[in-house]
């Protein structure tokens, strides 16, 4: 493009020469200024104009703020509705935990109305028609704690169920050999002198060979020979609690072993003083021989059998 510039006084005629480049520069240099002259008008007319009250500008602001301040009440409204109706959710999960938490709690042990916060304590009722921010935040606080209350609740539930599991694995409840009873725990007339004396245990009449388990879990704290009681291994299960597995033939444990309840750990014989193959089994509680028929869960199990069955001790 060329630009020709004359003027009376000059002798001749300029020509300015003007590239696409140069244009488009023009161009947008041209559009920059309007854009900054036309923010220097808003900014000192047209906000003044509002801010003084003229007439048009000012209905006309009123019109576009007013827009601006229903649509964002409209936004918060559904946010909020939204998030009531998410709070009213996780009461109906507190009330679920609650109902559980009183049925476990009877199998526990524990009372859970001392845990409890006191009556007038919980979050303020909710309606989801037109809740309020601070209501939603009150709400949502007494829930946490609530929350918070009931993962420790829960947690120690956990911890009696557990320390009541340990319990049953720490105490004699299986019987050692899968077949009948022979002699009880009790007096009776002895099989080798026929004098009556106590029988410390029970006995369990079974083939040389038969598999004896652990009746609980514990440590193997003697293998040994007896004269009374031939190849003999003893269990301490803890908290003053032993059991004492006599007459037998091998053992598959020794001494500082642990053991858990139900493993193989000898087999039945019949050493020592013994007159026919049997497992004799004690239960002993700081030493003292106790019934192990108060602890052995017998389901299944034959009735005990009178006491002197042929050739057992």
């Amino acid at each position: 493009m060329q630009i020709l510039i004359t003027h009376g006084s000059l002798a001749r005629t300029r020509v300015l020469h003007l590239s696409r480049l140069r244009l488009a520069a023009m161009l947008a240099a041209l559009v920059l200024a309007l854009v900054m002259l036309s923010g220097t008008v808003y900014h000192m007319v047209f906000l003044k104009a509002a801010r003084e009250g003229w007439p048009l500008v000012s209905q006309l602001v009123k019109l576009v703020v007013r827009d601006e301040i229903e649509q964002r009440d409209r936004v918060m409204r559904d946010n909020l509705d939204a998030l009531a109706q998410r709070v009213g959710e996780l009461q109906a999960k507190l009330v679920k935990l609650e109902a559980i938490g009183e049925r476990v709690s009877v199998k526990t042990g524990i009372q859970t109305g001392e845990l409890k916060p006191k009556a007038g304590q919980g979050g303020p009722y909710l309606p989801l028609d037109r809740p309020g921010s601070e209501d939603i935040q009150r709400t949502i606080l007494a829930l946490d704690e609530r929350a918070d209350l009931y993962a420790d609740i829960f947690t120690l539930f956990e911890s009696r169920l557990l320390e009541s599991r340990l319990r049953e694995l720490l105490l004699p409840s299986v019987p050692p050999v899968d077949g009948p009873i022979g002699s009880g725990f009790g007096f009776r007339a002895d099989p080798i002198t026929l004098r009556t004396a106590l029988h410390s245990g029970l006995d369990f009449p079974a083939d040389i060979g038969t598999p004896v388990i652990a009746a609980a879990g514990g440590v193997v704290v003697a293998v040994e020979w007896h004269a009374q009681y031939g190849h003999v291994m003893e269990l301490d299960h803890g908290r003053d609690l032993s059991t004492r597995y006599a007459h037998l033939s091998r053992i598959h444990v020794k001494q500082g072993d642990v053991v858990k309840r139900g493993q193989r750990v000898a087999d039945v014989g019949n050493s020592g003083r013994s007159t026919g193959p049997h497992l004799h089994f004690e239960v002993l509680v700081q030493g003292i021989p106790q019934d192990p028929m108060r602890f052995l869960e017998m389901t299944g199990q034959a009735e005990t059998r009178s006491a002197g069955r042929g050739g057992r001790r």
